[in-house]
């Protein structure tokens, strides 16, 4: 179970720094090449909220995940 815990908190931690490094890169684009996301119809940020959600999802399966199994690990005590 301690591998298993292992590999979700470094699931969990490369989507958080996956999205942030997104996040950041974009943010840093719009701001050398506004001219490009002028001619787009959404907004600069919809990849950033693309992510964020896709990240979100991750997060939360993780944290399901996590807590199942410390559920279980609980009542086997």
């Amino acid at each position: 179970m301690k591998r298993l815990n292992t590999i979700l908190n470094t699931i969990m931690g490369a989507c958080i720094g996956v999205f942030i490094g997104h996040s950041i890169y974009i943010a840093y684009d719009f701001k050398k090449y506004p001219e490009i996301y002028a001619m787009q119809s959404a907004p600069w940020y919809s990849g950033i909220l693309v992510y964020g959600l896709f990240a979100l999802a991750v997060l939360l399966i993780c944290i399901v995940i996590k807590a199942v199994i410390k559920h279980k690990q609980k009542k086997a005590d």
